[in-house]
C-alpha cells in the first residue's frame, strides 16, 4: 500500500475532502492510473493515516477521508530513540542520496551544516526545496507516516555545537575515536534515550579541534571500524547498525518479560 500513500498539510478528520496536487496528482492519474473510488492512504500533519477514496474531475484530483487506517507496529512512529542527522554539506549531488536513504532508514530531521573542511557551502532555497521533495517521495515509497524535517544550513560548526544540548545522546563518528566496537558501546548510550543526534563530517573529516569541542559538549566520539567511510555512507551505516542493535535489545527484553 505504500505506493498509494500521500501526505497532506493540516490536521484532518474522517469525512473531510482533501485536494491532491502537483506530482502526487500526476502519480495518481498517470503512473498508478487510478479511477474514481479507488483506495489510497492519506496522512495528515499529525501523522494520522486515513483510508481514502479517490475523486478525479478532469485535471483535479481529490480524496475523501473514510476513516483511520490500521497502523503497522513497525511504523516509524514507534521508533525509539528518535534519530536526527546533522550532516556536513557534501559536494555535488551527494546530499540528494543522503536525504533519500536516511529518510528510508527512519531519520526524523536533517540538519545540514558547514564545518572547517566543508567545501560545498552553497545551499539556497532551491536546494532545500529539492531535498524536501526527495524526503517526501522517499517517505511515501517506504511507507512512513512522517516526512523528515530539513532545516536551513547551519553556517558554522560553532553554531551546530549550540544545538547539541537539545539531545539526550549525540553520536559523533570519528576515525580517531577510541577503538571500542559499536555493539559494545551503542546499547549503553542509547538505552532509554528518546532523542539522539548523529553528527557526520565532510569529505575531509573533522579536525581534532572540532572533535574535542564536540566531546566537551557531551558528544560520544564513536569508532565505526577500521575502514574510513565516505560521508554519504557513514550516516546510513550508523543508522542501520543502531536500529538493529536497539531492536535486538528490545526483542530480548520482551522475551524475558
Amino acid at each position: 500500500m505504500s505506493a498509494r500513500r500521500f501526505f497532506v498539510e493540516g490536521v484532518r478528520e474522517p469525512g473531510a475532502r482533501v485536494e491532491i496536487s502537483g506530482s502526487d496528482a500526476r502519480k495518481i492519474t498517470r503512473v498508478l492510473r487510478l479511477a474514481d473510488g479507488d483506495l489510497i492512504e492519506v496522512i495528515d500533519s499529525a501523522g494520522t493515516v486515513f483510508a481514502a477514496s479517490v475523486a478525479i474531475d478532469g485535471t483535479r484530483v481529490g480524496a475523501r477521508l473514510e476513516g483511520a487506517a490500521p497502523v503497522d507496529d513497525s511504523d516509524d512512529a514507534a521508533d525509539s530513540p528518535q534519530f536526527d542527522l546533522a550532516q556536513a554539506l557534501p559536494k555535488g549531488a551527494k546530499m540528494d542520496f543522503i536525504v533519500e536513504k536516511t529518510t528510508e532508514l527512519g531519520v526524523h530531521a536533517i540538519l545540514p551544516f558547514c564545518s572547517e573542511r566543508t567545501v560545498a557551502r552553497d545551499a539556497g532555497e532551491a536546494k532545500l526545496e529539492r531535498w524536501r521533495r526527495l524526503a517526501k517521495t522517499a517517505a511515501q515509497q517506504c511507507g512512513r507516516r512522517t516526512i523528515p524535517q530539513i532545516d536551513a544550513v547551519i553556517g558554522s560548526f560553532e553554531a551546530l555545537l549550540e544545538r547539541l544540548g537539545e539531545y539526550e545522546v549525540v553520536l559523533f563518528p570519528w576515525e580517531l575515536a577510541p577503538r571500542a566496537p559499536m555493539r559494545d558501546v551503542l546499547p549503553g548510550l542509547l538505552g532509554g534515550a528518546r532523542r539522539a543526534l548523529i553528527v557526520v563530517g565532510p569529505e575531509g573529516g573533522f579536525t581534532h579541534e572540532e572533535a574535542e569541542a564536540a566531546r566537551a559538549r557531551g558528544a560520544a566520539l564513536l569508532w565505526m571500524g577500521p575502514r574510513i567511510l565516505r560521508t554519504e555512507t557513514a550516516a546510513m551505516a550508523l543508522l542501520a547498525i543502531a536500529r538493529a542493535l536497539m531492536q535486538g535489545r528490545n526483542c530480548s527484553q520482551a522475551r524475558r518479560t
